[in-house]
C-alpha cells in the first residue's frame, strides 16, 4: 500500500498570494502533479491539516477545486488554520467522513477501515487556539478505535505533533493533552507511525513505542533554529510531500519527496 502525505497548503483565495509572497495554489498544482504521475500511483492521499490560511469559506472551496484534480480518494482533517465546519460542509463525506456520533459536536475524526493499514484521522485543533489539543472526549474516542483492533497496522493522522521536535512553533504552541496521548498510543504495540504536519519541516522521533514524523509545506519551509532565539520565519521552497509505504514484507517505509527541477537522472554506475 502506497500512502501518500501532503500537509500545510495555506491556500488563500484565487488570484492572491499567501502572506503576500507565497504562490501556494500553483505550488499545490505542482505537488498534485507529481502524486498523479507517481509509478506506483499512490492508494491515497492524506491532508493534515491547514488546508486554508485565513478559515474563509472562499478559501475552503478553492482548495477543494485544486485537490479535486488527484487522480486518488484524499481525506482531509483541520489544521489550526482551517474551520471546521467549511471543511465539513464543502469536502463532505467523500474526503471528511466525520464521526456522527452527536456526543463529538462538529469535531472531525473518523476511521478508514478497508485497506492493508487502518487509518485513523485525529482532529487536534481547538478554535481560536494554535497550539494542538486532545480533550477527554477526543483521547476516550481513540482509545476505542484503537482497542476494535489490536493486531492490523494503524497510522494515526492528525495536524499538530504531540511533542516538542525543536521547532519554535510546535515547542512555543504547545498540545494539552499530549501526556494522556502518549498513555493511550502506548498501549497498542501496532501503531506503525502518528503522521503530522503544521511546523512545515520533515521530522521523525520515537514516541512511547511509535514514531511521530512530521511532513513539509507545501512551499512555506520554515527556518530552522535549535537555539529557540529567532524570530519566526518561512523560506520560499520546492513543494514536499511524505510517502508511507507499507512493503510486500510488512514493513512501513516513509520518503520524504520534493517537487523540484532537479537535473537527471545520470547513471550511478
Amino acid at each position: 500500500m502506497l500512502i501518500a502525505q501532503i500537509s500545510d497548503l495555506h491556500i488563500v483565495e484565487k488570484g492572491h498570494k499567501t502572506l503576500g509572497v507565497a504562490p501556494m495554489d500553483e505550488k499545490l498544482n505542482q505537488c498534485i502533479s507529481h502524486i498523479n504521475q507517481f509509478h506506483p500511483a499512490p492508494d491515497l492521499v492524506l491532508v493534515s491539516g491547514d488546508v486554508t490560511n485565513n478559515f474563509t469559506l472562499p478559501e475552503t472551496e478553492y482548495a477543494a477545486q485544486l485537490l479535486n484534480q488527484l487522480q486518488c480518494p484524499y481525506y482531509v482533517i483541520p489544521g489550526n488554520h482551517d474551520k471546521r465546519e467549511h471543511l465539513l460542509e464543502v469536502f463532505g463525506e467523500k474526503s471528511c467522513p466525520a464521526n456522527s456520533d452527536g456526543k463529538m459536536g462538529s469535531m472531525i475524526n473518523y476511521v478508514l477501515e478497508d485497506h492493508p493499514v487502518r487509518l485513523i484521522g485525529v482532529d487536534s485543533t481547538m478554535p481560536k487556539t494554535v497550539g494542538g489539543h486532545m480533550c477527554a472526549q477526543r483521547l476516550h474516542w481513540l482509545d476505542t478505535q484503537l482497542a476494535k483492533e489490536l493486531q492490523k497496522p494503524t497510522i494515526i493522522f492528525m495536524h499538530h505533533p504531540p511533542i516538542k521536535v525543536g521547532v519554535l512553533e510546535a515547542n512555543f504552541d504547545g498540545f494539552v493533552g499530549a501526556d494522556e496521548l502518549g498513555e493511550i498510543v502506548a498501549k497498542y504495540s501496532n501503531i506503525e507511525r502518528i503522521i503530522c504536519g503544521h511546523i512545515h519541516l520533515p521530522t521523525h522521533t520515537k514516541w512511547n513505542g511509535t514514531i511521530v514524523s512530521t511532513a513539509p509545506s507545501m512551499g512555506m519551509r520554515l527556518g530552522l533554529d535549535l537555539t529557540m532565539t529567532k524570530p519566526s520565519e518561512f523560506f520560499l521552497d520546492a513543494p514536499g510531500y511524505q510517502l508511507h509505504h507499507l512493503t510486500e514484507h510488512g514493513d512501513l517505509v516513509t520518503h520524504t519527496i520534493y517537487v523540484n527541477d532537479a537535473e537527471g537522472p545520470f547513471s550511478f554506475g
